[in-house]
């Protein structure tokens, strides 16, 4: 109701403009009548008509100039207050005027026809950028959806219809109330994969677009059809725009298809890849270790009374140290898997480094008993939000790794760097040990991934620790990078970053 008052009142409009400008005209021409030739009255009414066909439609630039040559020919024209012409010139004038009027009135309506068109292309081509802007940042099927049915809505007056597949690819989702001439549509245009309605050559006797959501090429699928309606089928433009947005949103689900096929890629390779981790422990390190402790065992088991108590207690001793080993190559192992195949956060709280690297030199220097380890942790350092397991893990790899390679002292600095980004704490491990060589600098952080150092010092590792640690840096949105250090020796650098908003002041312990 409020669009047919809208348009009643428009038509009103109109009409009031076409009267006003052929009065006006008429008027102008009785004032001037005493001064000028019928010719130049008669270009009062033509300039009349030519500004009716430049605002109004055809229908009433074609009665104005009817209407234009009339008021002329009735007031002006002797005799005067008829329609009748005494003079074949004056005829022949009323004539040209008439063509004249017609011929300006087709070249008006021309022109605004094709200002309307320049614009309609213009706001559609708007319409496309704008929906291809939306469409890059649409992570769903449902989110595409509605975008593309948005989009259907504003560029058509028409009923628009939009369906999907379901999840199985099976049905389209259509809604229960959709009539079933409408259905039929949108599946035979799935099943011809070509558009199909008015002005399309097939299915023609139709008032409505079925326009099918993709292409069958290159071993793509359909993702869905879309229906618009109350639609012309001489609209070539419309068609072409309708089948635009169309393809924008085929490509947009294709691309959410190919990103799910790649994440699922993805998981299946790292799937593989730790399978292959563990299968590389069970059969490289954790056969060894295994193979002494069973064979200590069976000898302790089999042979006591002829062992002497030497003898017993280098068994002994052997198989606290593979079984250490095994703990701490099975705990690396699955620290890695959890921390590379887990989608669940971690378990992170306000946790001050002095209390973590305080209880991580506490349980290494049990069996360092040079004490070579020298720290040096600042009072009144910031806390930072980590996992203290995790962080304590990392640190004793660190410290355990540089215990193992080197008989110099180890240094263990805490310390706060500020950059353009914002503020990161440092925890570093430096040694002078043999040093890692450039050829081993892009690998050292990979799993299984064991140096020349390692086997020129004759010290047994697992080839998981230092990529735990870096799994765990990563964790927690840090890093931990390597250095070379002048005159030999390795510098280990984790940096975390800090947040702002602390629970607690500078100096004060929660």
């Amino acid at each position: 109701m409020a669009l047919t008052s809208e348009s009643r009142n428009q038509s009103w409009k109109d009409w009031f403009l076409l009267l006003f400008l052929l009065s006006a005209a008429t008027l102008a021409c009785l004032l001037l009548d005493p001064y000028v030739s019928l010719t130049s009255l008669s270009m009062l009414y033509v300039l009349a008509v030519v500004l009716v066909s430049s605002r109004l439609g055809r229908s009433h630039s074609v009665l104005a100039a009817f209407a234009a040559v009339a008021a002329l020919n009735f007031f002006f024209v002797p005799p005067r207050w008829t329609f009748q012409v005494e003079r074949s010139e004056h005829f022949i004038a009323l004539l040209t005027m008439l063509v004249l009027a017609l011929v300006i009135n087709h070249l008006a309506s021309g022109m605004r026809r094709e200002t309307e068109m320049a614009r309609l292309n213009e706001t559609r081509a708007r319409q496309l950028q704008s929906l291809a802007i939306a469409l890059a940042d649409a992570d769903t099927p449902q989110a595409v959806k509605l975008l593309g049915q948005r989009a259907l809505d504003t560029a058509f007056s028409g009923t628009n219809t939009l369906a999907l597949f379901e999840a199985d690819a099976s049905e389209l989702d259509l809604p229960l109330e959709l009539p079933n001439a409408i259905r039929d549509g949108l599946r035979c245009c799935l099943k011809e994969a070509v558009v199909l309605g008015a002005g399309t050559g097939r299915w023609t006797e139709l008032d409505a677009w079925y326009i099918p959501l993709g292409e069958l090429r290159q071993g793509r699928e359909l993702s869905g059809a879309v229906c618009i309606q109350a639609v012309a089928g001489d609209d070539e433009s419309g068609r072409e725009h309708a089948v635009a947005l169309c393809s924008m949103l085929a490509q947009a689900l294709w691309r959410l298809r190919l990103s799910v096929a790649m994440q699922a890629a993805q998981r299946e390779a790292q799937k593989q890849q730790l399978q292959g981790i563990f299968l590389a422990a069970i059969s490289h390190d954790l056969r060894t270790p295994l193979a002494v402790v069973v064979g200590a065992a069976s000898a302790l088991q089999l042979q006591h009374d002829k062992l002497s108590v030497l003898e017993q207690q280098r068994l002994l001793t052997s198989i606290v140290n593979e079984a250490g080993h095994l703990a701490n190559l099975t705990e690396n192992t699955l620290q890695l898997v959890r921390l590379a195949n887990s989608a669940q956060p971690l378990t992170r709280d306000w946790e001050s480094m002095e209390e973590i690297t305080g209880s991580v030199l506490a349980r290494i220097r049990q069996y360092d008993s040079s004490r070579r380890i020298v720290s040096k942790v600042p009072d009144s350092l910031p806390l930072v939000r980590v996992d203290a397991v995790l962080i304590s893990q990392l640190i004793s790899n660190l410290l355990e790794n540089a215990l193992k390679y080197t008989d110099a002292a180890i240094h263990l600095v805490v310390s706060l760097e500020t950059q353009v980004e914002g503020e990161n704490l440092l925890v570093s491990v430096k040694d002078r040990g043999p040093g890692i060589s450039e050829a081993e600098l892009a690998t050292i952080f990979d799993a299984y991934s064991r140096g020349d150092h390692s086997e020129r010092s004759q010290q047994r590792g697992s080839g998981l620790g230092l990529a735990v640690c870096r799994a765990i840096a990563q964790a927690h949105g840090g890093s931990l990078i390597l250095r070379r250090r002048s005159g030999g020796g390795s510098s280990f650098i984790l940096s975390l970053p800090l947040t702002l908003e602390q629970p607690f002041k500078q100096g004060e312990q929660p």
